[in-house]
């Protein structure tokens, strides 16, 4: 009899998967209590001191193995975790309890990680609660390599192609190790959509279901499972009927990722002939063959905080001219708009005499824009290599989180004052580079008027703008629930930043999760969005919708969905949008 089992779906470019069953029951023991003598102190320290040497080690060959779609925020997860192993108050701290309660230093960390989630769970604020996971994560992949079950020496010998891995929880380095040993999908007693697992997961195109509570306890190593991402469900013991009708499925999936390899190289314009510019988000360098493999026309957001990451100092100018003039050469002509430094104090650099250790809310406090004004030492540099790039092909600067026209008057003040350094050192720039502001909160889409008129563009970061206006962090699970990209509000800010970038006759583009998403392509163009941002394997998908698109006929019929959104459920104007 079929088993089957609902989860939260996590669906990719691949949604279905169909393997035998990889138990991974790594660390459910959980840590004992244990007494040692005084004469094993030393011994045990030096055993904790190898786990950790073990797990920093295993940590950066992760690092090593993130595939260039993958978003930065889960390099940047690495790169925290490797800064917490570096950490001597966490390591130390371990050392004191196993010396001063002569106890294991399983147990000793154990005792750390209790203390260090207490204080993290008594917070009042929702994102630093959600750090909470940071520490999970580094206790779990400390107290692995203390047991001997780090996932790479677990594994050496295990066969992982094809299966599917089974486990109460996995951590983003977990994912990175198991798909780049063959895994096909994932599934997990924990973790939610918006978990970094689930963002890993996308990126990595392996179908998981996450949620299913227990699973781990019913199923059988080596047992054939169905896993699909996009209703959430695990099938057991199938019969073979079922079987037959997955495999067609994936079948169809296979046919259909070969149909969209044949429209890369067609225009991308709507039945009624507008044309519609699909670019690319881009994290990294080696990113530029898979947004070009996808036909990119153009790299809407160049993301260039992995300058700063895993340093002990910050990049100097002739750095970052040498990482974009790389990234114009591989470009061979397609434009590329360059986003100025958008991280906050919670991801400290040496160097920055802004950053503070206390923070009480870096999604609120000082980031992106706001800390590049305050820090000359970050902006400088960076202004003045965008500006000698633009000398070498097409280039656009473009201002994250900006909030009032202040913000870019000073900016624009600061570019006008490094042309005249550059112009008198005789280094050359484009004069009539275009910049332009992402308009990422209320205020800034309030003002998207006064911004538009001093801007040559602007580009929608849905992301934080979704999370500000209902000020909900999509990476808790307990209010997730409230992110939605449809919320009237949201529409109605995208709406008028639109309007106002038409008004003043200037390019507005969308650069987030919401532009590469296809439920809401056709909502996107009725608006009157002609270019799109997003990571660069949704461009296909996104295009096949618009090759069937009549923009006109999407316009008249967005137009009537929004005055309807204060009497019916904006999901099911969207539902009947997109199944017209």
């Amino acid at each position: 009899m079929t088993l089957a089992f609902q989860g939260i779906g996590i669906a990719s470019s691949c949604s279905v998967a169909i393997g035998p069953a990889f138990i991974d029951l790594r660390g459910q023991s959980g840590a004992a209590q244990a007494a040692i003598s005084a004469e094993q102190v030393a011994d045990e320290i030096a055993r904790f001191d190898l786990a950790v040497a073990a797990a920093y080690e295993s940590l950066q060959t992760v690092r090593t193995q993130i595939p260039a779609s993958t978003p930065l925020k889960i390099a940047e997860l690495i790169d925290a975790h490797l800064l917490m192993l570096e950490d001597r108050t966490l390591v130390d701290e371990v050392r004191r309890i196993v010396a001063d309660e002569r106890c294991s230093a399983e147990w000793a960390l154990q005792l750390h990680r209790d203390t260090l989630v207490e204080v993290f769970d008594q917070m009042d604020d929702p994102y630093l609660r959600t750090r909470r996971d940071d520490i999970e994560h580094v206790v779990q992949e400390i107290q692995a390599h203390l047991r001997g079950e780090g996932v790479q020496r677990t594994l050496a010998e295990q066969d992982l192609q094809g299966v599917v891995v089974v486990a109460r929880d996995l951590t983003p380095a977990d994912a990175i190790l198991l798909r780049h040993r063959g895994a096909a999908a994932f599934v997990t007693e924990f973790g939610g959509p918006m978990s970094h697992t689930a963002i890993l997961a996308r990126s990595l195109a392996v179908p998981a279901v996450m949620g299913v509570h227990e699973i781990t306890r019913y199923l059988h190593p080596g047992e054939s499972l169905v896993v699909d991402g996009e209703t959430g469900t695990v099938l057991a013991k199938a019969d073979e009927s079922t079987l037959e009708y997955y495999r067609q499925r994936l079948r169809a999936i296979e046919t259909r990722q070969r149909r969209l390899r044949e429209i890369v190289s067609r225009p991308t314009r709507t039945l009624d002939g507008a044309s519609i510019s699909l670019q690319a988000n881009l994290e990294l360098p080696e990113d530029v063959d898979i947004a070009r493999a996808n036909g990119a026309v153009g790299v809407g957001l160049y993301r260039t905080e992995f300058l700063y990451m895993s340093r002990n100092d910050l990049p100097d100018e002739d750095e970052h001219l040498a990482t974009y003039t790389a990234m114009l050469e591989d470009l061979d002509g397609i434009p590329i708009t360059i986003r100025t430094l958008d991280l906050g104090v919670d991801k400290r650099a040496d160097g920055l005499t802004a950053c503070s250790s206390s923070v009480c809310n870096p999604a609120l406090g000082l980031r992106a824009i706001r800390l590049c004004l305050k820090e000359p030492a970050l902006f400088r540099p960076q202004l003045r290599a965008i500006l000698r790039a633009s000398a070498l092909g097409p280039v656009r600067l473009m201002l994250p989180l900006v909030t009032n026209v202040d913000e870019i008057d000073t900016v624009l003040s600061l570019i006008e004052e490094f042309k005249r350094q550059l112009h008198q050192q005789g280094l050359a720039y484009d004069d009539d580079m275009p910049v332009g502001a992402m308009i990422e909160v209320p205020a800034a889409a309030l003002s998207a008027r006064a911004i538009a008129k001093r801007m040559d563009f602007l580009s929608i970061g849905t992301n934080d703008l979704v999370q500000y206006t209902l000020a909900v962090d999509r990476l808790d699970d307990s209010v997730n629930y409230l992110f939605d990209p449809i919320h009237p509000a949201i529409l109605r800010l995208i709406r008028m930043t639109i309007e106002a970038a038409d008004s003043a006759g200037i390019p507005v583009s969308m650069c987030g999760e919401m532009a590469g998403d296809t439920h809401f392509t056709r909502l996107l163009l009725g608006m009157g969005m002609r270019e799109l941002s997003m990571q660069p394997g949704a461009i296909l998908d996104v295009k096949e919708l618009i090759l069937e698109a009549d923009t006109q006929d999407l316009q008249r019929r967005v137009a009537a969905l929004f005055t309807q959104l204060d009497d019916t459920s904006p999901s099911r104007l969207l539902d009947a949008l997109n199944h017209a």
